[in-house]
């Protein structure tokens, strides 16, 4: 029996789960009734499209990525079909399913898993990834998109981490030589088309080659240089969506080359992932509009000399998301965790630095809109662009959330590299604790997750780039996220009491990670009303 087959069991045992999910909520009315089972379900299925896609990679590759696949996939199905029988009646399961016609393919399924799950096999490869300083294999890219990892990478090196601990633990605002430097790469203009002075080719998409760069960027800080880039790709695409010849003309350039730097303010105090429900009120007046309301959990607005502002401009609150529009507000930028602007007629737009654990060198804002005048010619799409908002964002949070899944693993990476020179160079009882048992078999599934993370993430980035993908996405954000906390947990602990200082690269890995579940859809919101709504709706 190969993975194949066993893929194919645990497919048909989640299908048969949503199926009558499906069934019961048409009873009931409601998916709500069904959240934790609609929660498992969804997780298993991102795990299992990953699983399937790691195989199918490394199938043409060397040892190393077969036995991490395999590895991955062993992993998985046990998870999987756990899951499935800790509360099986959720989801109309029986023990017939498990132990009965089947009993036979599941015992063979648990027989193969165990295989690649047992000590000595997890030792090996461990021990093999130690004394090869982490090298995961042959990681798919093309020359050109493997020549941009290297780049970014080496960028990373010499312009990030020098500042990576300070902008951490001194709470800062990313400095200039980070900023100026992907300036002259080009960084901003990813999703910038080349006739607007960008690097994304004029007839075709290149998600795989920004998914590379955020990747690198992230491994060497995530708050001082992997989110910088999503925040102008969500402008570039509502602007390349609905905005006008004119609004692309003159917005484009500037962001290409990242003056201004952009913010997106979308998110509310009392909305989250709701969209539909957001309240900041947009009133038409004489040569414009006035903005009043608040918004949250902005991130770089107070560098950021524009943002783009999701606003209620119908106040009929029964239409929902048809009802909201996009604003570029222009702003002056500033390093300051508290700024106000004040216009001549009295509006204002004040901020305030949300303070946060980690992931700190962009800073999310607070903001306050108080009769804030913006001009028509500001309103995305103009006159075409009312009651739009919310679909001209829906490209560009595709892009985040890829790009979500990319800095989880670069986040990963860079916890995986420092767990395995710390655990060759730290000595325990006279060895070195790479050479214990128990910490080869972390570092093999640790390595397994990360280049199963990778892989998926890079599959999407393709079907992205060919016009597909868009509930990929969400499951790659979904997985990577959850997985990158647990990852660099294990970093941290393979460091002991090391991993606990601020002086250790790997507590503010873990600390960073925690944010990757949360921004950019909610690992809830993404299970359930995304993932697990489309898979319930689909099935049989």
């Amino acid at each position: 029996m190969t993975y194949t087959t066993a893929f194919a069991y645990c497919g048909e045992l989640i299908e048969k789960g949503l199926s009558y999910v499906k069934k019961n909520s048409i009873e009931r009315h409601s998916l709500d009734d069904h959240q934790q089972a609609i929660y498992d379900l969804s997780f298993n299925y991102a795990e299992l499209r990953a699983a399937e896609n790691f195989q199918e990679f490394a199938k043409s590759k060397s040892e190393r990525e077969q036995a991490l696949a395999n590895v991955f996939a062993a992993d998985v199905i046990t998870q999987i079909l756990s899951r499935l029988k800790r509360a099986p009646q959720d989801i109309g399961l029986s023990e017939i399913d498990f132990e009965g016609r089947d009993s036979k393919k599941e015992s063979v399924v648990r027989h193969i898993a165990s295989q690649h799950l047992s000590s000595e096999y997890l030792g090996v490869l461990g021990s093999s990834l130690s004394n090869s300083e982490g090298n995961l294999g042959n990681r798919g890219l093309d020359e050109e998109k493997q020549l941009m990892a290297d780049t970014f990478h080496q960028f990373g090196i010499d312009l990030v981490e020098p500042f990576a601990e300070k902008i951490h633990r001194e709470d800062l605002m990313i400095p200039d030589t980070i900023l100026d430097g992907l300036r002259e790469l080009g960084c901003f203009g990813l999703s910038v088309p080349e006739r607007f002075g960008g690097l994304l080719p004029n007839d075709k998409e290149d998600s795989l080659g920004m998914i590379v760069v955020t990747e690198e960027l992230s491994r060497s800080s995530l708050a001082g240089a992997g989110s910088l880039i999503t925040r102008p790709e969500i402008m570039a695409r509502a602007l390349l969506e609905g905005g006008t010849d004119e609004q692309q003309k003159h917005w484009l350039p500037k962001l290409a080359i990242g003056e201004p730097l952009c913010g997106i303010a979308i998110t509310e105090p009392d909305y989250g992932s709701d969209v539909a429900s957001m309240r900041l009120q947009g009133t038409e007046v004489e040569g414009g509009w006035v903005l009043n309301g608040a918004k949250t959990w902005s991130t770089f607005a107070g560098k950021a000399g524009v943002l783009l502002t999701l606003a209620r401009t119908n106040s009929d609150l029964t239409l929902g998301h048809r009802g909201l529009s996009l604003f570029m507000v222009e702003k002056p930028s500033t390093d300051d965790h508290k700024f106000n602007v004040t216009q001549d007629d009295g509006g204002s737009l004040s901020g305030v630095a949300i303070p946060t654990v980690a992931y700190r060198g962009m800073h999310s804002y607070q903001l306050f809109f108080d009769n804030f005048f913006v001009p028509s010619s500001n309103l995305l799409g103009g006159q075409k662009g009312l009651g739009k908002g919310f679909y001209y964002t829906m490209r560009g949070f595709m892009g985040g959330r890829i790009q979500t899944a990319a800095r989880a693993c670069g986040v990963m990476q860079a916890a995986f590299d420092t767990a395995i020179v710390y655990a060759n160079d730290r000595k325990v009882f006279g060895n070195s604790i790479a050479s214990y048992q128990l910490t080869q078999c972390k570092i093999a599934r640790m390595a397994a997750y990360l280049a199963a993370c990778r892989q998926y993430t890079y599959t999407v980035g393709r079907l992205m780039d060919k016009g597909e993908g868009q509930i990929e996405v969400s499951l790659a954000k979904l997985l990577s996220c959850k997985t990158a906390e647990w990852l660099c947990r294990e970093a941290m602990q393979i460091h002991g009491g090391m991993g606990y200082a601020e002086e250790s690269a790997v507590s503010r890995y873990w600390l960073d990670a925690r944010v990757l579940s949360i921004f950019e859809g909610t690992e809830e919101t993404l299970a359930l009303k995304v993932i697990g709504r489309h898979l319930v709706e689909n099935s049989l």
